[in-house]
């Protein structure tokens, strides 16, 4: 027995509240999510490797625990997809390598685990990039995700499959990893909630430099209530992250009250060094003069990132040649493109280049925080171009001119990256291209709870202002498969539950 479809349109907070009072049934959600997938994936191919089976059971258990009357955890029988580049017990995760396509692990990695005792019923995996490098969510193993505002467009990535599965209501929770930009990006380009939450605050059990901030795991949602759902449950101290510190994960559950009319807010449209294609730094200029009634004060700003290109550079090589020198070394082929140009950086890298890299990045920290002396929150967009075809691997080049790497489109958050600040990345209407506009949003230093409540603020205010309020896909579009997804699939077909 399956829901009324339209319920899977619902918050996730509102199918936990349904769930909890027995108004549905998490055996019913589950089938409802699995029929929504089996009739919207094949045109997108968000959702991978599937457990249904498993899921199946889980949530007859988490059914019978709702009627026995049995505390409930704040996931509690919601359909759950975990990216691909987390480890799942029993459950396929390749990391969209074929170095790992027939992997299955034996235990769920701690972010996982956490996610599951707060009663989530993992239902599958979430496409992305080969080993999360760029932001366009296709592979080898499984093929390309398509935006599901336009298939033939780039999802983002490397959450670029939770991004979707979420923005086409197939799954009420998905989660998200960034290093660069990879939770926020897939977000603004599908029309959801993406955050970075602040490195250690979040316990990640993959990082091979566990002492360097550079990647976290974190929360996505359709709306930032469920995204702080979610984080409530992710945030924890766990000793595999030596970053990781103790923190009462509860009270992100529920935003604090924020008084949108006295903050201060800057705004800037590249960070005075980031490539932004011209038409994307009007839309953004509209968006400031659609909101900024809302504030006390919303104010350009000159921001001081000048090395900051060079120095992402040297930090995100020093992470590929800690985990890939092994791959490489045996067979560099065993690597997609990006994977190989990450580590061919590194390997041309010398120790004086590390120590640079690494005290450049400190000088950016403190010079960024010297801003919220007179600001709260910094604004800016979230991606420079509207969605391209996700048959370009990446772009190569803005208003003409060359970009200097493959992953250089990506500066507006890899910047906020080298800062550590957390960061959210919400809906904002349209661009000019009639797709989804992300706004980025960068709070203090260790300031997650603050991020959040602000973000939980502007989108009830931007829920009644058209230009500005969350824009959603139309799934009519959507009921025909788009096979080209999975042309680049060089290896037969991988049987999943």
């Amino acid at each position: 027995m399956t829901l009324p479809r339209e319920l899977l349109t619902e918050s996730a907070i509102e199918l936990r509240r349904l769930i909890g009072s027995k108004q549905i049934s998490p055996v019913e959600l589950l089938e409802t999510c699995i029929e929504r997938i089996s009739a919207i994936n094949p045109a997108v191919n968000a959702v991978t490797a599937t457990c249904y089976t498993r899921a199946r059971q889980e949530a007859k258990a988490a059914e019978q625990a709702v009627l026995r009357g049995d505390p409930l955890g704040a996931l509690h029988g919601l359909p759950t997809g975990i990216k691909d580049l987390e480890e799942t017990a029993g459950l396929l995760t390749t990391y969209g390598s074929p170095l790992h396509r027939d992997f299955i692990p034996n235990k769920d990695n701690a972010m996982v685990a956490r996610v599951r005792a707060a009663g989530a019923i993992v239902v599958g995996k979430t496409n992305v990039p080969e080993f999360g490098a760029g932001a366009n969510s296709r592979n080898v193993v499984w093929g390309a995700t398509g935006n599901p505002f336009n298939p033939t467009l780039n999802a983002g990535g490397s959450s670029g499959g939770s991004a979707v599965a979420l923005a086409c209501d197939m799954l009420p929770v998905c989660t998200g990893s960034d290093t660069g930009g990879s939770l926020r990006i897939p977000a603004a380009i599908c029309g959801v909630v993406g955050f970075r939450p602040s490195p250690g605050l979040v316990a990640i059990e993959r990082r091979g430099l566990g002492w360097t901030p550079i990647s976290v795991v974190g929360p996505m949602g359709r709306t930032v209530a469920d995204t702080c759902q979610l984080m409530a449950v992710q945030a924890a101290m766990d000793d595999c992250d030596p970053l990781s510190y103790p923190i009462d994960a509860r009270q992100f559950a529920t935003p604090l009250n924020c008084d949108l009319s006295q903050m201060r807010i800057a705004y800037t449209e590249d960070f005075n060094i980031c490539p932004v294609d011209q038409p994307i730094r009007a839309v953004f200029r509209q968006k400031i003069a659609a909101m900024r009634h809302l504030f006390k004060s919303c104010t350009p700003i000159t921001l001081d990132f000048s090395e900051a290109d060079r120095c992402f550079d040297v930090i995100r090589a020093t992470n590929y040649a800690a985990r890939y020198r092994a791959a490489y070394e045996k067979d560099p082929k065993s690597l997609g493109p990006n994977v190989r140009a990450n580590y061919e950086l590194s390997a041309r890298m010398s120790l004086a280049e590390m120590a640079w890299a690494h005290t450049e990045q400190t000088n950016i920290f403190r010079r960024f925080q010297q801003t919220f002396k007179d600001y709260d929150l910094v604004l800016a967009p979230t991606t420079p171009v509207s969605p391209f075809p996700w048959s370009q691997l990446y772009l190569s080049e803005m208003d003409g001119q060359p970009l200097r790497n493959y992953y250089h489109w990506l500066g507006l958050t890899y910047v906020i990256t080298l800062t550590t600040n957390p960061a959210l990345s919400m809906p904002c209407g349209n661009d000019h291209q009639g797709m989804p506009f992300g706004l980025q949003v960068v709070g203090r230093f260790r300031g997650d709870h603050a991020v959040l409540s602000a973000g939980h603020a502007l989108e009830q205010a931007f829920a009644a202002i058209p230009e500005l309020r969350r824009p959603r896909p139309d799934l009519s579009q959507l009921q025909q498969p788009t096979p080209a997804l999975t042309s680049i699939v060089t290896h037969p077909p991988i049987a999943t539950d």
